[in-house]
């Protein structure tokens, strides 16, 4: 960590700080397409169910609803009070998780149940542990020491109390949205969020046994300053959360309709930004966390640094996850799964989600079956997004190609960040320095196939930096 801070270099990260995917999943969403339907769908589980050992199953559910705008989002949300059109949305997903537990067989065990949103905490911990009991029902899950039970929560909306329902319900593991505690900041961006408020709730998981806390925050947000986000960051290490996400604020207004409440002359320049960042990873630096990959932070002790200096650490749409030889499930509208060598994604409009549960149908609305080329680029994007480093030989061995000539277009485009000392690149692989490390979006780039097919990086990305 004291490393990364010693080799921040401005210059560099201004130059590589282009449009790139963050690769949760490759190939990534842009490359999904209609033709991958409910057919699909089922094809690719009953094939999972035919592995000599039974792969375990991650769930996703996402609850959409939010009481109000949080003007910097880029999530999947509907801005509403009717606590009634939550009651209805369980009501379709309980008949969605009915029909996408009998793709699969009882033998595989659900080893993680991960909720995201939108906001979670939408619903009351009543109707939260009534989501958990349904899934209990209809899927196998593993022994409690194996289960990972995680839930996003916005600590505005929940009490210490509620806390331990939470825990009652089977859930191990939260994550807290604060993104910053300047006053200023949160009237920028319409989410005032009191300290004491947050901390109580932090306070509250580990009372009630949490195993792990993270705590998301965002640099680059309207009317961000040094001495501002300085403080946030001192008030957040205080409270020690076992993970942190430290998340550079991507402007799409185009994009993202809320975004365009923000006004750009509130925005930090380009040089203000790297700064925060710089600040932040000087901070975690100092009081001993490390640094994962992309935006992501833990202590030495926590999981996620575990199983990245074991060679376990993998990435998924929920982000930094432990369970690399997961199938994903996901349910309720806009999620994604991924089984075998294939991503689907449910509809990202409430309606069509909606039709397609009351018809019956699998809410499939656009996906893909990977190639043996994905299947061999996405093992080396996720190999350097978790690990930041390729054994040439060892992914020549699992997918029988020549790793040198396989990739020499991409082995290639390499050379200037080599010549930038982002890589190091011999004859047995090839490893991200540790300047390189704060790039590693703009390394796998190399890899996509998609990204060199139209030319390079796309303004649907967001910047790297």
């Amino acid at each position: 960590m004291a490393s990364l801070s010693a080799l921040f270099d401005p210059e560099l990260l201004r130059r590589y700080d282009v449009p790139g995917p963050r690769y949760t999943s490759y190939p990534t969403a842009p490359q999904f397409t209609p033709g991958f339907g409910e057919a699909d769908l089922r094809a690719v589980a009953a094939a999972s169910n035919g592995d000599p050992i039974p792969r375990p199953i991650s769930l996703y559910l996402h609850v959409p609803f939010c009481t109000s705008p949080c003007f910097y989002c880029g999530c999947n949300r509907i801005i509403t009070r009717d606590k009634a059109r939550g009651t209805a949305y369980l009501t379709r997903l309980y008949r969605e998780i009915g029909m996408a537990s009998e793709l699969f067989d009882r033998d595989r065990d659900v080893e993680q149940v991960h909720f995201g949103g939108g906001t979670p905490n939408f619903l009351d911990p009543l109707q939260i542990a009534e989501v958990m009991d349904v899934l209990r029902r209809h899927f196998h899950f593993a022994p409690g020491a194996r289960m990972d039970c995680s839930i996003e929560l916005d600590p505005r909306f929940i009490t210490p109390a509620e806390v331990g329902e939470l825990a009652a319900a089977g859930f191990n593991r939260a994550s807290l949205g604060v993104q910053d505690f300047d006053p200023a900041v949160q009237e920028a961006v319409n989410r005032v969020q009191g300290v004491a408020q947050t901390l109580g709730i932090i306070d509250a998981c580990r009372a009630h046994g949490f195993r792990s806390v993270n705590v998301d925050l965002i640099y680059g947000l309207p009317k961000q300053t040094l001495e501002g986000f300085s403080r946030t960051l001192d008030i957040t290490l205080q409270a020690r959360p076992d993970r942190l996400a430290i998340y550079g604020y991507a402007h799409l207004p185009s994009i993202f309709r809320p975004q365009q409440r923000i006004r750009a002359e509130d925005l930090p320049s380009p040089e203000q930004k790297l700064d925060l960042l710089r600040l932040a990873i000087e901070k975690l630096g100092q009081a001993g966390y490390e640094y994962i990959g992309m935006d992501h932070f833990a202590l030495p002790t926590d999981e996620l640094a575990r199983a990245q200096r074991e060679g376990g650490l993998h990435r998924n749409f929920m982000g930094y996850t432990t369970h690399a030889e997961s199938d994903l499930v996901g349910l309720g509208v806009s999620a994604i799964s991924h089984i075998g060598a294939s991503f689907s994604q449910n509809p990202r409009d409430i309606a069509g989600w909606e039709q397609a549960i009351d018809e019956g149908r699998l809410p499939v609305w656009r996906g893909i079956r990977m190639d043996e080329d994905d299947v061999v680029r996405a093992d080396v994007i996720q190999q350097l997004m978790c690990h930041g480093r390729l054994d040439f030989d060892a992914i020549g061995r699992r997918h029988v190609i020549d790793f040198r000539e396989y990739f020499a277009d991409a082995l290639a485009r390499l050379r200037p960040l080599q010549a930038d000392g982002l890589v190091e690149v011999d004859g047995s692989g090839l490893r991200a320095t540790m300047r390189g490390r704060l790039l590693l979006r703009i390394i796998a780039m190399c890899f996509d196939r998609y990204l060199t097919a139209a030319g390079g990086s796309a303004p649907l990305y967001s910047r790297t930096v």
